[in-house]
This record gives structure tokens, sequence and C-alpha cells, in this order.
């Protein structure tokens, strides 16, 4: 049994959906384990992690969109301490997750055919985010 572990350092560009597929293949694939499980933790209450359709990018905006409408910037919220953005970011964030558990099948990453891995980022301005990735198995 192995276990192997990395802390990736994500830099954001605002407000969307940033796709991490390759990065967590490749560490996957750094950690030589053929059979296991990829577990993601995203250290942060105002982004999320999502496996989402990579294929077509209208389904990443129809997220957002809905999610804006669902959450708006505009409502008056209690916590506003780093801006009117800031509430929104983390009830986004209790809606959606900040873990995710893959499965690993000789070498690979077990998604769907049309499935990506992606950072939500539910802040304006940009971030530095750190993911953690532990991968175990033999």
């Amino acid at each position: 049994m192995t276990d192997y572990q990395k802390l990736l350092r994500i830099s954001t560009t605002g407000k969307s959906l940033h796709n991490i597929t390759r990065k967590v293949e490749d560490t996957v694939a750094e950690s030589g384990v053929e059979t296991g499980l990829c577990v993601l933790f995203l250290r942060h209450t105002s982004a999320s992690l999502l496996i989402q359709e990579n294929a077509d990018p209208d389904v990443l905006k129809d997220l957002a969109n809905f999610m804006a409408k669902l959450v708006p910037e505009s409502a008056q919220y209690i916590h506003d301490t780093e801006g009117p953005d800031d509430m929104p970011a983390h009830i986004r964030t209790v809606l959606t997750h900040t873990s995710e558990i893959i499965p690993i099948n000789k070498g690979h990453l077990v998604l769907g055919t049309w499935q990506g891995i992606y950072i939500w980022e539910h802040r304006q301005r940009s971030h530095a985010r750190e993911l953690v990735i532990h991968i175990s198995g033999s």
C-alpha cells in the first residue's frame, strides 16, 4: 500500500471555473499508484471543487449564471469584511463542496467520458488556492 501526498498552489483569475484535471492526472502518474483512490481537498471557504462537463463550455457558463441568480452579490449580508463578494462566495462553497474522491484504475483517474475536475473561484479577484492531493493504493 502506497500513500502519496502533494500540495498544489493554483492561481485563479477571479470568478470562473478552472480546469485542473491535467494537474491531478499528472500527480496520479507521479504517485505510481495503479489501483486506489485520489482524495482532493481545497483548503478554502470561498472556492469549491467540482466534477463537471468538460466538453461544452456552455455548461460551465450556465452553472455560473445559475449560481449568480441563486446567491446574488447584491443581497444584504452581515459579513462583508472583505467586500460584497465575500459572503456570497462562502454560501456558494456551502452549496457545492471542497473535497472529491475519485477512484484510480490502471494508473488513471476513473472519470466519466465528459467529466473534468474544476476549482470554482467564487471571488471577483484572483487568488492563490491550495489543493491537497492524497493518493492511496497499490
